[in-house]
């Protein structure tokens, strides 16, 4: 007969990956503050030592997430600098942050939901404003090619299209029937040509 002792030794561990992926799944439905460590391993069905074998607190867990949701799409940012032209640079922004955005939806939901409470957040919240800085920028560039209407502010425009990228957090669905390399083309479509019908 089988022992609790050799069931529990032989019951499969957790990675760092899945300490991360559990963290952010707690943040996400009841917020990073209101989230303890111990809602953390029960979770996991951890003692709090196994918990702190792979990460160093709470914390840690937010920063990692952060990092990869902001890393993400600074990346796509630096890979649509590098276009040639405006139209270029500012169809690769839109297309690459929603290809972020589908590939790390947990991550990128938990970024928009900061409320500046830590350190952590303050800086990721630093990082998000110089990327809708820089981005902002690119509508300008876009405007003055005539791509995006003169007359909006590319501050607000900015606002705009981002509101639409960001508002994928609430509906989409990786194993859902949305493609995610045409969502990207789709948000684009809306967002420079609008809903009414070509002529």
């Amino acid at each position: 007969m089988t022992s609790a002792r050799s069931a529990r030794r032989g019951r499969p561990g957790h990675d760092r990956e899945d300490v991360i992926r559990v963290g952010v799944e707690l943040f996400n439905e009841q917020g990073y503050d209101a989230t303890s460590v111990s809602d953390l391993t029960n979770r996991l069905g951890v003692t709090k030592s196994a918990l702190y074998h792979h990460v160093d607190s709470k914390a840690q867990i937010l920063e990692i997430a952060l990092e990869d949701a902001l890393g993400g799409l600074e990346d796509a940012l630096d890979a649509a600098l590098r276009r040639a032209t405006p139209a270029e640079r500012l169809t690769a922004i839109v297309e690459g942050a929603v290809s972020v955005l589908t590939a790390r939806q947990p991550q990128v939901t938990l970024l928009l939901r900061l409320r500046g409470n830590s350190d952590v957040e303050v800086a990721a919240l630093e990082r998000r404003r110089n990327f809708d800085h820089t981005v902002t920028g690119l509508v300008r560039e876009a405007q003055s090619e005539g791509l995006v209407r003169a007359d909006l502010d590319a501050g607000v425009a900015t606002r705009l299209i981002f509101g639409m990228i960001n508002s994928l957090v609430e509906w989409y669905r990786p194993d859902g029937p949305v493609d995610p390399e045409l969502l990207g083309r789709e948000v684009l479509a809306v967002a420079l040509d609008g809903l009414r019908p070509r002529d």
